[in-house]
């Protein structure tokens, strides 16, 4: 990677600004899954180690640039303090005189947390008083937020322009994953995608089509697929706008290597419902009134076999609604698949990360991105604009 790391700059003593990524689900005012929490801890413990006062930001979902009491970060400090095994303040503001007290009243390794930062609309904005208002709390800057780091705010962007800045050890192992991804995969490589909509992946279906040997199509957006070539889908979810798409990724597929593939068999329901009614149909025989909810078990069997064959796999989304026991099936098949693969495996942050944890194999997993949308954008071609504003290496 070719941007500065906390290794690169000096901290020892310094107040440390710090971007986290902390947009964990909550359930009951707890944290449900801590695994982004988790993901920044190397660089918490090592500022901590060198003396630093951390003042961590993060954003949590999608506060209408208000405060909500749904989504302010005391779960967040709460998980934080328990796998630190030491207090975590947090603080209800992102700045101002509370805050800048807050922060002349800690010592080295202590930790704070500021609240959620969409509370303040300044903060999308990427407003100028807001960035000096945060630069203000502190010596340096670090971004270890690669999952925000396509989007150009305050927190993620606008600061690092005005403090000596670098990046955090979950940023450099994001980028360094998917550069390598990128610039030379193990063969066969293969990719496979999932999720709603094909538009959202239009140019990471296209640009893969390029690179893998196989681009294995699941999830809501296979019915964009086979629209395109003619088929029914009942009553199954179609992005309608994906159809010429799908049409044109087909096109471009039948003139290159790459096999695009789609399923062969679908589990469709009579509803959206765990309790549903349940049949496995070939793909050009679903029924007017039903949906497809997964992939079959044929579609599962072939693609768990080509991703547990691969010499390098990427995954981004799942392959049907894999929080209902009865359509989760073809998502576990290709967790298992890729906990099995002997090469590179890569999962394309989101809802896949979701699957690997619930399926117990995130461990299993060469790189789990946290960044779903981040990840996707940079394997675009598209520049990150929290990756763009952290200063270069100095040549060697």
């Amino acid at each position: 990677m070719a941007k500065k790391t906390v290794r690169d700059i000096d901290v020892a003593g310094k107040r440390a600004l710090v971007r986290v990524d902390f947009n964990v689900p909550l359930k009951d005012g707890r944290v449900g899954d801590d695994s982004r929490i988790r993901a920044a801890l190397p660089t918490i413990s090592y500022l901590r180690e060198q003396g630093c006062r951390v003042i961590l930001m993060s954003h949590l979902g999608r506060p209408k640039d208000a405060p909500d009491p749904a989504l302010m970060l005391d779960p967040v400090a709460m998980r934080l303090a328990q796998l630190l095994s030491i207090p975590v303040r947090k603080v209800s503001e992102l700045s101002g005189p509370g805050v800048e007290a807050a922060v002349a009243e800690m010592e080295p390794g202590d930790v704070l947390l500021l609240e959620n930062s969409r509370f303040d609309p300044r903060e999308k904005k990427n407003d100028a008083v807001l960035v000096r208002d945060l630069a203000r709390l502190g010596d340096i800057y670090v971004n270890d937020a690669f999952s925000a780091a396509h989007r150009a705010h305050a927190s993620t962007a606008g600061v690092a322009k005005v403090l000596p800045s670098a990046a955090g050890f979950q940023m450099e192992k994001e980028i360094n994953a998917l550069e390598a991804l990128l610039a030379q995969p193990k063969r066969p490589f293969v990719v496979v995608l999932g999720g709603a909509k094909v538009t959202d992946k239009i140019k990471v279906i296209d640009r893969f089509l390029d690179m893998a040997e196989q681009v294995l199509i699941g999830g809501a957006m296979s019915f964009a697929f086979l629209r395109a070539q003619g088929l029914s889908c009942g009553a199954s979810k179609v992005e309608e706008e994906g159809v010429g798409v799908a049409a044109d990724l087909l096109k471009k597929a039948a003139t290159v290597v790459c096999e695009l593939v789609l399923p062969s068999d679908v589990v469709v329901a009579d509803s959206f419902a765990e309790d549903a009614a349940t049949q496995v149909v070939e793909v050009d025989a679903i029924p007017d009134d039903w949906m497809g909810l997964d992939i079959g078990p044929e579609t599962a069997g072939a693609y768990a076999a080509a991703v547990a064959s691969a010499g390098e796999v990427f995954w981004n989304g799942p392959m049907g609604v894999f929080e209902m026991a009865p359509f989760a099936e073809g998502t576990r098949a290709v967790a298992e698949a890729m906990a099995a693969c002997p090469g590179v495996t890569v999962v394309g942050g989101g809802d896949s990360v979701a699957a690997v944890n619930k399926f117990g194999v995130a461990d299993k997993m060469d790189h789990v991105s946290m960044g779903g949308g981040a990840s996707l954008e940079f394997i675009e071609g598209a520049q990150l604009p929290g990756v763009i504003a952290l200063p270069d290496k100095e040549p060697v």
